[in-house]
Order: structure tokens, then C-alpha cells, then sequence
């Protein structure tokens, strides 16, 4: 009898010993993970103020040097393989009157024409009647112009949307936009108050909500 208590004895202990185990493995398992949540968050954060403050810093990529375009770009894929939205064109995220910040177009930059652009560049983004409309206002000689181009949305996958032009306005005037004009839209990365998309010519955007 004594040997089976012993026995029985023996065997609690090793019941005990392996749960207690289990249990500060679990704790240890729930800190890492809650302590690597807290660092990604809080270097996505960074890393967003960063692209943020050098993007403005640049007037839009007007005047950034190859060094900083090139910064630039490296934050952008960091962030983008931190993208917290998975379906970015499927969230109501995206539904917003988006200010741009930065691109490497030069067209939408205006660099080598006439005018220049003062103010915020907008673009509007409603995936449900799959509309977009970007507007800016065009300084040409001291007089402001406001400019708007419409488009339709045609979303090939949960990120990816190609765009077909279909209006172009300046000031009281206006014209259809050329069957020809189109391009696409990926959007990378999504969240509460920021966007970066690829464009059809290798460009990158970076858009803060308003």
C-alpha cells in the first residue's frame, strides 16, 4: 500500500510539475507575442511619421534629391509589408477624400510644364459606385484655376483597380477624357489614416486622409 501511495505520490508530482511548465510557457509565449505586437505597432508608427514629415518636407517629391527619393522608396516597401488591411480595396477605409503627398510622377508633379500647383491635391475614392475624382488648384501666371479629372473603377482583385479617365474640367471649361487615357491602381497598404499605392507607370503615392 505504502508503495502505491508513493507511487501515486510520484506521479502527481510529475502531473504537477509538467502543468506548471505548460502554464509559464503559455505566459512566456502570450509576453513574447504581445511584446512583438507593441514593437510593430510602434515602428509602424514611426516609420509612417517618417514618410509623412520627409514627403512635406519635399513639396511632394518636387524638390527631393535622388537621396531622399530613394529614402523615400524604402520607407514605403517597409510599410507596405506592414499593411494591417488585407482586402484594401474591400474596406470602407478607403472611401475617402485622400490628400497627396508624395509621388514620383512627374506629370502629376507638373514638372516641365506650365503652372503649379497650390494647395492640397486631392483624390476621392468611393469603390461602391466605383467612382474617383482627383481635383487641384493650378496656378497659371497669378491666376488660380481649379482642375478636376473623374474616373470609373474597375476592381480586378481585392487590392488591385484599373481606371478609365472620363472627364477632364478646367475652371468652367471641360472635354471627355480620350478612350486612351486609363492606368491602375494598387493599393499597398491601407489603414484609419493613411494610403500608399503603386500606379501603372511604376509610380508610388503617398496619401494622408483629410
Amino acid at each position: 500500500l505504502c508503495c502505491s501511495c508513493d507511487c501515486l505520490s510520484s506521479q502527481l508530482r510529475s502531473f504537477i510539475e509538467k502543468t506548471m511548465m505548460k502554464y509559464c510557457l503559455f505566459l512566456l509565449f502570450i509576453n513574447v507575442c504581445l511584446s512583438s505586437a507593441f514593437i510593430f505597432g510602434a515602428s509602424r508608427e514611426q516609420l509612417k511619421k517618417e514618410i509623412i514629415d520627409l514627403s512635406r518636407s519635399v513639396d511632394r517629391g518636387l524638390s527631393a534629391t535622388p537621396e531622399q527619393d530613394a529614402h523615400i522608396l524604402s520607407l514605403f516597401e517597409k510599410l507596405e509589408k506592414m499593411n494591417p488591411t488585407r482586402k484594401t480595396l474591400k474596406s470602407d477605409l478607403v472611401n475617402a477624400v485622400w490628400s497627396l503627398e508624395y509621388t514620383t510622377s512627374a506629370v502629376i508633379l507638373g514638372k516641365g510644364g506650365v503652372g503649379k500647383r497650390v494647395g492640397p491635391v486631392l483624390q476621392k475614392i468611393d469603390t461602391k459606385s466605383l467612382r474617383a475624382e482627383n481635383s487641384e488648384v493650378v496656378d497659371y501666371f497669378g491666376i488660380k484655376v481649379p482642375t478636376k479629372v473623374t474616373a470609373e473603377l474597375s476592381p480586378q482583385n481585392d487590392r488591385l483597380t484599373n481606371v478609365q479617365f472620363k472627364r477632364f474640367s478646367f475652371g468652367p471649361l471641360g472635354f471627355d477624357a480620350p478612350e486612351k487615357f486609363k492606368g491602375y491602381l494598387d493599393i499597398t497598404y491601407l489603414d484609419k489614416d493613411l494610403r500608399l499605392t503603386r500606379g501603372d507607370r511604376g509610380n508610388i503615392f503617398v496619401l494622408t486622409r483629410t
